[in-house]
């Protein structure tokens, strides 16, 4: 079974009026442990080697590791602009693979305890920044918290995360549920990661799509599935891109032939 068609869920940039485009796609798990930073990085700079203009947003508010998966320490971050000390194009920096990122602060209670009003002025402020650029990745943090829904909202797409462990599946079920139920992105999709092979994946999101059929009456499409790969602890241990270091890996193919169905319109 190849993968659906991921036109409808990641369409190209187009030249519509800045209040209309809409090119941030959100990247969320039901649970920690699962890949979504790495994927996220991943992604961005996937679509960085596409010839896309991308940016990567860190929104795990509160535990944010982009910058240290990444081995990298921006001059300026997202707590900067929570202070008032930056904007968010202040505290977008420049990585070597091409994209741009906003890094989070690791252990920052403070961003992960704003007050909802501050969250959307964050958003809309987001949406803005995101005008200037072909793709953002927005990296969420793990769970259904209201910060995460929050940040969720006015997506193009949402990816959701997931592995074969049972409780990845059960948790990805619940954060589908309550993202459809609030309306908070027009097309979630499902991502299964750290799989042994595409049979494997196939299975778990096999699980996962007849619970949602079940239960909410919904059939979320499968983005991709990426083959386990011991090269992305490695690059993750070694504070590097997986596309830096092993640009031919399994797992990096892997995310790659998710924008190569994109470009290809299958």
């Amino acid at each position: 079974m190849n993968p659906p068609s991921l036109v409808r869920a990641f369409p190209a940039p187009t030249n519509a009026p800045a209040a209309h485009k809409r090119n941030i796609i959100a990247v969320a798990s039901g649970k920690g442990g699962v890949g979504k930073t790495w994927f996220s990085i991943t992604l961005a700079h996937a679509m960085a080697k596409a010839g896309k203009k991308a940016l990567l947003f860190d929104g795990d508010l509160g535990l944010a590791n982009v910058d240290v998966q990444l081995g990298v320490t921006p001059e300026r971050d997202l707590a900067s602009v929570i202070a008032g000390e930056a904007t968010l194009a202040q505290a977008a920096t420049r990585y070597e693979g091409g994209f741009d990122i906003i890094a989070g602060r690791s252990g920052s209670g403070s961003l992960a305890t704003l007050p909802a009003s501050r969250l959307m002025v964050l958003r809309t402020e987001l949406q803005l920044l995101s005008q200037d650029y072909d793709w953002v990745v927005l990296d969420l943090g793990a769970g259904i918290e209201r910060t995460v829904r929050l940040l969720t909202g006015q997506s193009r797409a949402c990816l959701v995360i997931t592995t074969d462990e049972p409780t990845s599946i059960t948790d990805a079920y619940a954060y589908i549920k309550v993202t459809a139920m609030e309306r908070l992105a027009d097309g979630i999709q499902i991502v299964v990661n750290m799989v042994a092979n595409q049979r494997e994946g196939e299975r778990v999101y096999g699980t996962l799509l007849r619970a949602c059929r079940e239960f909410l009456k919904l059939e979320p499409p499968l983005a991709g599935i990426i083959r386990r790969d011991d090269h992305v602890k490695d690059s993750i241990r070694r504070q590097v891109s997986l596309l830096t270091r092993y640009p031919g890996s399994e797992a990096a193919s892997d995310v790659e032939a998710i924008l190569h169905r994109l470009d290809q319109g299958l």
